[in-house]
């Protein structure tokens, strides 16, 4: 009973429910409503199946034996306490926790692994934290393989390999993203999917930067930048800094410009952005940092009034196309659940909801992903595959 008294809590908060109107919903006074969560009163079959489709749940997450992660709400709550305005961060905490506890729930299903290992947390040399933070980006661009000039292609699923689980949906636009470290589970990041593809890559980096900095004190990201930042907020923001535009590659693209055009304009700079996968303004304020243009430079540009859409068109650069995946959950996720359904261990309507799609959508997801490209002798074809099926080539096998 009080794994289901706190699944029917967090299902509401996560679809930012009022207890007035759950209450309203099933024909009851709030406070019998609330003696329901509070486990005093039973709750009858017919108002579970009322309470699942007013939340936008299922029935099989609700009444899993299994109590929804604790550990994630708590201490992101007491993180925000201090921000004071309503923007939507119990509600985000909420979703946040329901995404974890369905990973969790899939894990158990599959019998998966355990993730990668969780790597130490990085010893603080006795150095300004900007500097610490410098060394880090660069010793995690060494040991993922990312080089010290090239930019990141996916972000996501690079932390996806090592374990990060990043997952992005629609948040107060006035929220980031999340951060935790969940016992038993990982890491995890929700990101405000509302955001432009730029500002979720840096709020991912800066949130990958707290999983090295200060993992076990989790916290929320706001979009609005605080008067003064403390030490794990500066180490967060010159991480993502240094890890999305390495010094030598900026330097190296910057100098390079310069040479092929004598000069280097701010569409120039704006297609630096575009080749990091950062906005303009983090552009701009890196290369004042580096020392290759003017301090100012930012508010040079703000005060003209010009807009980004301008700069591209004048400067010729053709706007972006979305790079990043915009998927609620993780490749890892999704497999998994493609992985469960295709084995028959979920049904066809707890894989759709599972990835919060319809079934329809579920159904072409899936076969999306079990089926590569052929384009021997100039023709492109399908091939499907089973997940159950070897990719070892008949002959091979024989040999």
């Amino acid at each position: 009973m009080n794994a289901l008294v706190q699944r029917l809590i967090s299902a509401r908060k996560a679809a930012g429910v009022s207890q007035e109107a759950a209450a309203t919903r099933l024909g009851m006074s709030r406070p019998t409503f609330i003696a329901i969560e509070k486990g005093t009163r039973l709750v009858k079959p017919e108002e579970l199946i009322a309470l699942a489709d007013l939340y936008g749940t299922t029935l099989n997450r609700l009444v899993r034996h299994s109590s929804p992660p604790a550990e994630v709400a708590p201490h992101l709550r007491a993180a925000a306490e201090s921000a004071g305005e309503d923007v939507g961060v119990e509600e985000a905490v909420a979703k946040l926790t329901e995404f974890v506890d369905d990973y969790l729930f899939l894990k158990d299903r599959m019998n998966a692994p355990g993730g990668p290992a969780v790597p130490p947390q990085p010893a603080r040399p006795n150095i300004p934290v900007e500097r610490f933070a410098e060394i880090c980006a660069i010793e995690q661009r060494r040991t993922l393989g990312l080089g010290d000039r090239q930019p990141i292609g996916s972000l996501r699923k690079t932390l996806d390999e090592v374990g990060v689980h990043v997952f992005i949906d629609g948040l107060n636009s006035k929220l980031a993203g999340l951060y935790a470290f969940v016992n038993g589970f990982g890491y995890c990041i929700l990101v405000n999917s509302g955001h432009p593809p730029t500002r979720r890559r840096w709020t991912i980096a800066h949130e990958y930067g707290h999983f090295l900095f200060d993992r076990d004190r989790p916290g929320v990201d706001y979009l609005a930048p605080m008067r003064r930042k403390p030490e794990n907020e500066r180490f967060a923001d010159a991480f993502a800094a240094h890890f999305l535009m390495p010094s030598a590659g900026v330097e190296h693209r910057f100098h390079d410009t310069y040479l092929q055009k004598g000069d280097v304009n701010v569409g120039d700079v704006l297609g630096m952005a575009d080749y990091f996968g950062v906005s303009l303004m983090a552009m701009v304020l890196r290369l004042e940092a580096l020392g290759l243009i003017k301090k100012g430079s930012w508010d040079g540009i703000k005060a003209t009034g010009a807009r980004v859409r301008d700069i591209r068109e004048e400067s010729g650069l053709q706007s972006l196309d979305e790079k990043e995946s915009v998927e609620i959950f993780p490749d890892r996720y999704i497999m998994l659940a493609i992985a469960a359904w295709s084995s028959e261990s979920i049904t066809t309507s707890q894989f759709a909801k599972l990835l919060r799609k319809t079934v329809v959508e579920a159904r072409d997801l899936a076969s999306s992903r079990s089926s590569l490209v052929d384009e021997t002798n100039g023709f492109r074809s399908s091939i499907s595959l089973s997940l159950s099926d070897s990719v070892v080539h008949k002959e091979r096998q024989s040999a």
